[in-house]
């Protein structure tokens, strides 16, 4: 992680160097050890106000935020703030995006009864495993009407969860929908 400075209006001690520095160096359990990322923290007084900015650069990412106060080391700390929930809200948003764009494969077993002797004992006759398509449910009921099948398995694309749209014996339809 490599941090620049830039001091404008004052000359800055050992110790809000050394201080900021290490406040910047904990970035890296949000961002990681293997990405190259460039820290630039401009600080400046204007009479009795004390500015930070901060504009960070990693792969992909590039976030940058500003915070003004009466004292320097209190600024900096509030910019540090902003740029971690900046940094935390991302990470969330990434996590979700793979936990929605990640199908999940469903299997498919027909069973049939066989008689003997007058009991019944399922046996598996196929199984079949199979990626179900985000669809809505109008979309689905078009589906199953075209196909001319007694029901049909989709991913529901307003909740993201798997339903089953099936043909009555009237002629119409009916939905199962697991909930949560």
């Amino acid at each position: 992680m490599n941090i620049t400075f830039a001091f404008k209006n004052f000359e800055p001690s050992d110790h809000l160097k050394e201080y900021a520095s290490s406040r910047f160096e904990k970035m890296g359990k949000f961002i990681g050890d293997t990405v190259e990322t460039d820290i630039q923290v401009n600080l400046n007084v204007e009479k009795f106000r004390h500015k930070a900015e901060v504009v960070l650069f990693a792969d992909n990412l590039h976030l940058s935020a500003y915070e003004e106060s009466e004292d320097m080391y209190a600024t900096i700390d509030q910019v540090l703030d902003k740029l971690e929930s900046q940094l935390k809200r991302m990470r969330e948003r990434h996590k979700e995006r793979r936990r929605a764009g990640t199908p999940r494969a469903a299997r498919m077993d027909v069973i049939s009864f066989t008689e003997e002797s007058g009991a019944r004992e399922p046996n598996i006759k196929e199984t079949d495993n199979f990626e179900p398509k985000p669809m809505s449910v109008d979309e689905a009921a078009m589906q199953l009407e075209s196909l001319k099948f007694e029901f049909l398995v989709f991913r529901n694309a307003e909740t993201s969860r798997v339903n089953v749209i099936y043909r009555t014996k009237n002629g119409d339809f009916g939905l199962i929908d697991p909930g949560n």
